[in-house]
């Protein structure tokens, strides 16, 4: 029989590992991003963490839900004659529970598999932005499948998308991507961490609210980018690992030319200086460069890049990207 929650012992002082999920690689291709798709992908990622559990670190997830969202959006659209349109705040409280409800099975099936008595929680979480961030003027983060140049030109034109090339993958629409400040549901989080429950918070970057003149919070049509909200979730909780599991299993320099230089390990210094130099574009590998520095200047001892089948073996130096102070 499981222990009562309230008998759980305190694990506080166990290491903190944050694994931040892309949304993208929740849809391995085209053929595959169904609903179902997409569970088994979580699936298959939520054997990989459930380990790492078992080796005593707290664990906290974190999601992408860029072509989620877009998913729904573009539903809401086609049936705007027959119902209401979503809120873009709304779609992404929707996919938060979406996929946060996926992760939290699997990662559940998983830890029963492994006999681990663990607890998973999904947390609904609202992070607070700034109402005069400069991104709801310039929208610039990509959501939704990717496009040819053709439909996204067709959708600027009959929709008012704001669309843009998205990193030589394709075209995508892009919505405002304010800086995440604050988390509302920070302590409850660190609560459930402390005792020994696994946590998937912060789905999609947090629902954006602002806080109005009285205190009380409103919510903003936008995306939060998970990288740096799963940055800002890892330094206030005082995490020793950050983890941002993507489509690809190292960060590059020259990515996707006949150039390119996959990257074993690099220290902030060699990684400020890829950064100037371009090397990480816009919309995917920047953000979690950018969020990565920011997490080791505020005092974290590690960064890895990596796919999310080999989260385990990159946790152990196996693979991926190492990025140190």
């Amino acid at each position: 029989m499981p222990r009562p929650y309230d008998s759980q012992p305190n694990h506080a002082g166990s290491p903190l590992v944050v694994i931040a999920i892309g949304g993208n690689s929740l849809i391995k291709d085209r053929e595959h991003r169904t609903v179902l798709d997409q569970y088994r992908a979580a699936g298959e990622t939520s054997q990989q963490i459930a380990p790492i559990a078992g080796e005593g670190y707290r664990v906290l997830v974190t999601h992408g839900n860029g072509p989620q969202v877009g998913f729904i959006l573009l539903r809401s659209e086609l049936a705007r004659e027959v119902l209401h349109e979503v809120p873009l705040e709304n779609c992404v409280a929707d996919t938060q529970g979406a996929i946060g409800y996926q992760i939290a099975q699997t990662l559940h099936n998983e830890l029963h598999r492994l006999g681990l008595d663990k607890r998973v929680v999904s947390v609904v979480t609202q992070v607070v932005v700034d109402p005069e961030d400069p991104s709801f003027d310039h929208p610039d983060k990509p959501i939704g499948p990717f496009l040819s140049a053709s439909q996204a030109a067709e959708h600027a034109k009959s929709n008012g998308w704001v669309v843009a090339e998205d990193a030589g993958r394709g075209w995508r629409r892009l919505v405002p991507s304010p800086q995440p400040l604050e988390i509302i549901e920070l302590p409850t989080i660190r609560n459930l961490l402390d005792s020994g429950t696994l946590v998937v918070a912060a789905g999609g970057g947090g629902i954006p609210v602002v806080r109005r003149t009285d205190g009380s919070l409103q919510g903003r049509d936008a995306v939060i980018d998970k990288d740096a909200a799963s940055c800002l979730l890892a330094c206030q909780l005082g995490a020793s690992v950050l983890i941002f599991s993507t489509s690809v299993e190292r960060a590059a320099r020259f990515f996707n030319t006949p150039r390119q230089m996959d990257i074993d390990r690099m220290n902030v210094t060699q990684c400020r200086k890829y950064l100037a130099e371009g090397h990480f574009l816009p919309g995917s590998m920047r953000p979690k460069i950018v969020s990565a520095l920011a997490f080791l200047e505020a005092g974290g001892e590690k960064v890895i890049i990596t796919r999310p089948h080999q989260l385990e073996d990159a946790l152990h130096g196996l693979c991926g990207t190492h990025i140190m102070p």
